[in-house]
């Protein structure tokens, strides 16, 4: 019995592995090098194909397929080589756009927060005095719903004719597309606050200070960690490729580097590495929710 419900536990687990291995495995069959076939291939033939790069020598001086130029996406082995060499010294600067994984990382994540810890303040602050005021909300409404639906890098050009500055620029854009689930979750938690809570605030006579830090902010909590989730991953949706398309270092510059120099291994590692930043920034997200929210008994 105890066997079952260990293994009931750990069974999520033990099938994302199970999804993982099939995965590898999949892309790995799918992205194998077909074997070179000499037959009907004179020795001048051969050559001309080896000076051309078609072909290589392996170990026991046999013809095969030159990986390198074959135009197929490259598997696991070859991504796993890439992640290895890029992993070795990921905080050195070797030269002015040639920074280590680690310095790039670093570079993505201060734009990122930057951007979004502000949009967050802004957009906690306006979605709590649209909340408690119907007036206000029945204003903004239209603005909101007007600009809500906008790229946030369809305001890049404008944002970067007005700052003049590639760093601001990209943390203006993370900003923008932080800004509005944050603010309409926050106004709909407010709205939605039970009257019951409002009533005992006012029977007790709390100021409105203490009304607002001890009863709307808490009972409100839930829907504005809700719109920080949501808002948190459409920054980071928006970082990327706002660092591809200003120039700036950062996970994104490498993605749009390595695809200029035509290494779709690297594409693919520094769109894994993308992934995994935002799985433990989302997982941090997550634990710091779980100790400001409660669930109703």
């Amino acid at each position: 019995m105890n066997f079952i419900s260990k293994g009931s536990k750990y069974a999520p687990y033990l099938l994302s592995l199970i999804i993982l291995g099939v995965f590898l495995l999949v892309w790995s069959s799918l992205t194998q090098v077909p074997e070179f076939d000499p037959e009907g291939k004179d020795e001048m033939a051969l050559m001309m194909l080896e000076m051309n790069g078609d072909i290589i020598l392996d170990e026991n001086d046999n013809y095969i397929n030159n990986p390198d130029k074959l135009q197929t996406v490259p598997g696991p082995g070859k991504v796993y080589e890439t992640a290895r060499e890029e992993l070795k010294d990921p905080f050195t600067e070797r030269g002015t756009n040639d920074h280590g994984i680690g310095l790039l990382v670093k570079y993505t994540l201060e734009r990122f927060l930057t951007g979004f810890l502000l949009a967050s303040v802004v957009a906690i602050v306006m979605g709590m005095l649209i909340g408690m005021s119907k007036t206000l909300f029945t204003a903004l409404n239209p603005f909101i719903q007007l600009l809500k639906p906008v790229s946030p890098l369809a305001w890049m050009p404008l944002l970067l004719y007005t700052v003049k500055d590639p760093f601001m620029t990209s943390v203006l854009v993370v900003f923008m597309a932080s800004l509005w689930p944050t603010m309409a979750n926050t106004a709909f938690g407010v709205s939605n606050i039970k009257p019951d809570y409002l009533r005992v605030s006012q029977m007790v006579e709390l100021g409105w200070l203490k009304r607002f830090w001890k009863v709307v902010l808490p009972a409100s909590a839930p829907a504005i960690f809700a719109g920080l989730r949501i808002s948190f991953g459409s920054a980071l949706v928006a970082v990327v490729p706002a660092e591809m398309l200003l120039g700036e270092l950062g996970v994104g510059y490498l993605s749009w580097i390595e695809w200029n120099n035509l290494d779709i291994s690297g594409v693919i590692f520094a769109i894994i590495v993308v992934g995994v930043v935002g799985f433990i920034l989302d997982w941090g997200l997550g634990k710091i929710a779980s100790r400001f929210t409660y669930a109703e008994s």
